[in-house]
């Protein structure tokens, strides 16, 4: 995604991303108020939570300020005399190229936690064993850890059967990476939130927002190159711009049954807001602008952008008709034997 905090930066063009956020905001209030079962060690006393593809900002902070809130109002609520309110602990996680500077410029002198940044694929462990009481990832997951190819196409999602399959196959084993890991790094009775752009179960991939709206970058790039603006050949020499899947809520419930250390607590298909074409241009442009720029020059964004913004106003009727859902996923580390750390929100003695 683009850095900085320019005109197109995924900083000023992130509006879609954050309306997520706040729609899950109350879910995630009340899971920790009834659902969080962790202890704070009495030599610490750190709470921490780590943010799963951070990006640069602000939404991340949002989500990172809702969870502390939540936390200190269950602390507030069931006060004794051996509780005290945690320190906090906040991890940033994206990418090594993410704009962490940008992200950290970003931040208020008035935050509430102490702040690391942790550059790496979430895809593996990050963390040490049993360090995290809460884990959240909103707009992330659907980001695969690479893309099977694709003859002759950028995108999967008219592609034929046996191409969705892979595609299908590559996000299961993603997510049982990403489980495995986070099995290891969240405490026992510690949460986590997911939340990121899918499709109801049983929908086709054609019909599906998040995925048209992904084809129509496709569409834009392949007219480009039967006019000879840009290289066929470089079209179809990299996959990153393809390198995501709208999962549906059974491929996410058959791969936390195979891993087996999380409860699922909240499991729903939310709806999600879809952007005027102006507003998803832009959010796109700061999506893959970067890509884009590195594989066809950057001589060429302003004007495949232009075509971009053409294209979804022209197709803005079909894009209506289509399913349009964000996944919200709630799950609860297992207590698997006794662990430090583990198992009510209090101080230990």
């Amino acid at each position: 995604m683009n850095g900085g905090n320019g005109e197109y930066s995924y900083s000023q063009n992130s509006v879609f991303q954050r309306k997520a956020i706040v729609a899950v905001k109350e879910l995630i209030n009340n899971a920790i108020a009834e659902k969080l079962e962790v202890k704070i060690s009495s030599s610490s006393n750190t709470f921490r939570v780590a943010d799963l593809g951070c990006a640069t900002g602000p939404n991340t902070f949002l989500a990172v300020e809702n969870i502390i809130n939540a936390v200190d109002n269950k602390c507030k609520n069931q006060e004794t005399s051996k509780t005290t309110s945690p320190e906090y602990q906040v991890f940033f996680n994206d990418v090594v190229v993410n704009d962490f500077n940008q992200l950290f410029t970003s931040l208020t002198g008035d935050k509430k936690y102490f702040v690391a940044g942790v550059p790496g694929s979430f895809h593996s462990r990050l963390f040490p064993s049993a360090s995290l009481h809460f884990v959240h990832s909103s707009y992330a997951l659907h980001c695969l850890s690479k893309a099977p190819n694709i003859e002759g196409r950028i995108y999967y999602s008219n592609s034929r059967d046996e191409v969705v399959k892979s595609y299908e196959a590559q996000f299961a084993d993603d997510m049982d990476n990403f489980l495995r890991a986070r099995a290891e790094e969240i405490v026992d009775g510690g949460l986590m939130a997911l939340v990121f752009p899918g499709r109801p179960n049983g929908t086709p991939h054609s019909q599906v927002y998040s995925n048209k709206i992904l084809q129509l970058v496709e569409s834009c790039i392949i007219d480009m190159a039967k006019k000879g603006l840009i290289s066929n050949t470089k079209v179809l020499s990299d996959n990153k711009m393809s390198a995501s899947y709208m999962a549906s809520l059974e491929d996410v419930e058959s791969a936390v049954k195979r891993n087996d250390c999380f409860t699922i607590e909240i499991m729903e298909n939310l709806p999600q807001e879809k952007a005027p074409p102006k507003v998803m241009a832009s959010t796109i442009r700061a999506g893959m602008g970067r890509f884009i720029k590195e594989l066809f020059g950057e001589e060429i964004v302003d004007q495949l952008f232009d075509l971009y913004l053409k294209n979804l106003e022209e197709a803005s009727s079909i894009l209506e008709s289509l399913k349009a859902v964000n996944l919200f996923v709630l799950l609860k580390r297992k207590e698997i034997g006794k662990k430090n750390g583990s198992a009510g929100l209090a101080e230990t003695s």
